[in-house]
């Protein structure tokens, strides 16, 4: 299932898997505190044995186009998982204030 939550109005639970899915330079110059890189280009089924079925994966880009469709290609591999699209991505969440941090 894919669900959509705007970033600026996302409350990061404790513990959440935040996939950021842009290429790893973008991700080195500015990411979303405790995201982790994982970029669409190396999105395969093997992603999801990282992460416990029951877990939903939040994912972002840099401001919305590849976040949606990574969570597709998340969803060909297993429709059963909660996939949650942060809209407006790393722009929206830097443009609200959020905390972001650089490097890998």
């Amino acid at each position: 299932m894919i669900r959509k939550q705007e970033i600026t109005t996302f409350e990061f639970p404790e513990g959440a898997v935040i996939w950021d899915v842009r290429d790893t330079k973008a991700y080195t110059e500015a990411h979303v505190k405790g995201a982790v890189n994982r970029p669409i280009a190396e999105i395969t089924s093997d992603s999801l044995t990282q992460v416990a079925a029951d877990q939903p994966i939040y994912i972002l880009c840099g401001g919305g186009s590849k976040a949606p469709r990574a969570a597709e290609l998340l969803d060909s591999f297993d429709a059963s998982r909660e996939y949650v699209v942060l809209m407006g991505g790393t722009r929206a969440a830097r443009d609200a204030g959020l905390p972001l941090e650089q490097g890998a």
